[in-house]
């Protein structure tokens, strides 16, 4: 029986070591970088509260350049032949 005892203690203390609450000791700073870069990438904070008109460009020229680059994806521009090798009729 006592070297049962002997055995099987080693063993029962490694489980309830398992049993131990370590985990908001690690994830006390969960995320903090991830949360600081993304706050150092912001330049004005405060722009949303500034009511002033943009200046430069129009609606619709604004339109049309974002139409323009959707546009750039769904169409892809066309290769150059490949016996060319780069002589004559460039862009």
């Amino acid at each position: 029986m006592n070297a049962f005892v002997r055995a099987a203690a080693p063993l029962v203390a490694l489980a309830l070591g398992g049993c131990v609450a370590t985990s908001p000791n690690w994830e006390a700073r969960f995320g903090e970088a991830a949360r600081v870069t993304t706050a150092q990438q912001i330049i004005s904070p405060e722009a949303s509260q500034n009511s002033d008109p943009v200046a430069g460009v129009d609606g619709k020229a604004a339109s049309e350049a974002m139409r323009g680059y959707a546009k750039s994806f769904s169409e892809p521009e066309p290769q150059p032949s490949l016996m060319t090798i780069g002589v004559g009729g460039g862009k």
